[in-house]
């Protein structure tokens, strides 16, 4: 497995070295709506991928009374299986609802090793624009508990918060999209 990482990060070297990839590929930042990197030269948006620890995370989660808008989180990692498998229905339902609609975040639980590779080679490949910020910290059993008692852990784990802060829809796995935009539609309608 060290081998194959090593190997891995020099092909990844050696192809930034040579131009392969576009822009800037040693920043932290995820593709814009057209899978291009921000290159400084009027390219499309791009977002930062920042790293948050606890007290990033309960911020995240603490819910602006201003703001009407339901909060969408899932949890995910590049080296989880279920996770890739589920991206490409919440890069779709990030499209189709839009920042007007949902507050919806990625928190990467990935290693921080992987800030500046992994996770915004997976993004690109995705196509997602949606904000991502990567999960920072030591023990992970305050952070689930803070999230939501019932969680063990488990990935992906998604949860979708009204505008009040409560958990109106959680589900651990894969998530299966017509359910989840159902809960969407409901907490966007402001119905119970």
């Amino acid at each position: 497995m060290r081998y194959m990482t090593m190997r891995l990060s020099l092909l990844i070297i050696a192809a930034m070295a040579l131009g392969i990839f576009p822009g800037d590929a040693r920043t932290s930042k995820a593709p814009s709506s057209d899978g291009a990197l921000q290159n400084g030269t009027g390219a499309a948006a791009s977002t930062e991928i920042r790293q948050i620890d606890l007290n990033g995370l309960k911020s995240l989660l603490q819910r602006d009374g201003k703001d009407a808008r339901p909060l969408l989180v899932n949890f995910w990692a590049t080296w989880c299986d279920p996770c890739r498998e589920e991206f490409p229905d919440l890069v779709k339902l990030d499209a189709d609802y839009g920042a007007k609609k949902i507050n919806f975040v990625a928190i990467s639980l990935d290693d921080v090793t992987d800030l500046k590779t992994t996770v915004p080679q997976f993004l690109q490949e995705m196509k997602a624009t949606m904000p991502v910020v990567l999960l920072n910290i030591n023990d992970p059993e305050p952070a689930i508990k803070m999230v939501d008692a019932a969680w063990d852990g488990q990935l992906p784990a998604t949860f979708l918060y009204d505008k009040d802060g409560r958990v109106v829809f959680r589900h651990f796995g894969r998530i299966n999209a017509t359910e989840l935009r159902a809960a969407i539609d409901k907490a966007v309608n402001g119905r119970p």
